[in-house]
C-alpha cells in the first residue's frame, strides 16, 4: 500500500510541475509575442516580401531591426510565380509581408487574402489613389497596371506604407524608422529629377520605348515618353502573329532604331519583331537590357531599386540619343 500511495504522490508531483511548466512557457510566449514587439530571438522583426524591389525598400528603411526574406529574386517573372512549400513556411512564419498588390502576383492572390486574417499582409500599392493607376486595356480581374515603381513619385507611396507598417507593428523603433524612411525619400526625390534630366537628353521625335512586355507604362506617363510593348501588362497573356506584325510595322514606319529585352522575359518574343523588320529592309538593333519586374543580382548596383531605375534610364537614353 505504501508502495501505491509513493506512486501516486510521485505521478501527482510530476503531473503539477508538469502543469507549472506549461503554464510559464505560456506567459513567456505570451509576453514575447505582444503586439509591436517582435517574438523572435533575433529581437527582429521578421518580414517576408515578394519583388525585390519590395525587399530592397523594406531593408532601406527598417535597417537592423528587420530580416527582410523576398521570395523573388533576380529574372524571376511574378506574374507567372508559383508559391513553392518553402515560400509558405516563409509566409507563415512572417511578422509581416508586403507584396505589389493589384494582381501583379496573380497566382498567389488567394494566398494573400488568407493570411490577411492572422497577421499584417499588406499590398504597397494599397495607398494609391485610383486616379493615378493606368488602366488595363485588357479588362478582366487584371484591372490596372500594377508597375508602380517606374514612377518613381509612386515609389514614394509605397515607401510611406512600409514606413507606417513597421511603425504600426513596432513602434519602439519608430523613431528609427521614420528617419530612416525620410533619408530614403530624399534619395527618391534625388531620383526622380536624375530621370527627368537624363531623359530630357532624347531627342522628342526619338523618345519611343519598344520593350518585350507593356511594363514601363507608368515610366512614360511620368517622364515623357512613348512606350510599346510586345504583351500586355501581364506576360500571362499571349502574343501572336498579328501583335508581331502590327509592332514590326510600327518599328518600320517610324524608323525605330532600337528596342530593349528585358531580364525577366524571355528574348525570342522580340527578337521576332526584330527579324520581322530585317525582312522588310529596316535594321533594328537591341539598345540593351532593361530590369522590369525583377531586379539585378544581389551585390550589383542594379541589385537596388534606386541602381535599378539608373541602370534602365542610362541604358534607354544611350541607346536612343
Amino acid at each position: 500500500m505504501m508502495r501505491k500511495a509513493n506512486r501516486a504522490n510521485s505521478a501527482l508531483k510530476r503531473f503539477i510541475m508538469t502543469i507549472l511548466f506549461l503554464t510559464i512557457t505560456s506567459l513567456l510566449l505570451s509576453a514575447c509575442g505582444e503586439e509591436g514587439t517582435p517574438a523572435q530571438g533575433s529581437g527582429k522583426l521578421k518580414v517576408t516580401t515578394t519583388i525585390g524591389m519590395i525587399t530592397d525598400v523594406v531593408n532601406e528603411v527598417g535597417g537592423d531591426y528587420v530580416e527582410a526574406v523576398g521570395l523573388m529574386g533576380p529574372g524571376i517573372d511574378p506574374h507567372l510565380y508559383k508559391a513553392s512549400q518553402g515560400d509558405v513556411k516563409k509566409l507563415d512564419e512572417a511578422d509581416v509581408i508586403f507584396y505589389g498588390g493589384l494582381h501583379l502576383e496573380g497566382k498567389m492572390a488567394e494566398m494573400f487574402e488568407s493570411l490577411e486574417k492572422s497577421k499584417p499582409t499588406v499590398a504597397v500599392s494599397s495607398q494609391i489613389p485610383e486616379s493615378s493607376l493606368r488602366a488595363n486595356p485588357q479588362g478582366g480581374n487584371y484591372s490596372h497596371d500594377p508597375h508602380i515603381w517606374f514612377n518613381v513619385k509612386l515609389w514614394m507611396s509605397a515607401t510611406e506604407v512600409i514606413r507606417d507598417t513597421l511603425v504600426e507593428k513596432d513602434p519602439a523603433h519608430k523613431s528609427v524608422y521614420m528617419d530612416r524612411a525620410a533619408a530614403y525619400m530624399a534619395k527618391l526625390e534625388e531620383l526622380d529629377q536624375y530621370v527627368r534630366t537624363q531623359v530630357g537628353l532624347i531627342p522628342e521625335q526619338s523618345r519611343i520605348l519598344v520593350t518585350a512586355h507593356d511594363a514601363f507604362g507608368y515610366f512614360g506617363d511620368e517622364y515623357g515618353m512613348k512606350v510599346m510593348g510586345l504583351q500586355g501588362m501581364n506576360t500571362m497573356s499571349e502574343y501572336g502573329s498579328k501583335d508581331v506584325s502590327e509592332l514590326r510595322d510600327f518599328l518600320v514606319e517610324n524608323k525605330i532604331k532600337a528596342v530593349f529585352i528585358e531580364s525577366s522575359v524571355p528574348r525570342k518574343s522580340i527578337e521576332s519583331v526584330i527579324e520581322g523588320a530585317k525582312k522588310l529592309g529596316h535594321e533594328v538593333t537591341i539598345g540593351g537590357e532593361l530590369f522590369s519586374d525583377a531586379m539585378g543580382d544581389a551585390g550589383t548596383p542594379e541589385g537596388t531599386y534606386i541602381g535599378m531605375v539608373k541602370h534602365n534610364v542610362d541604358t534607354i537614353v544611350n541607346a536612343l540619343k
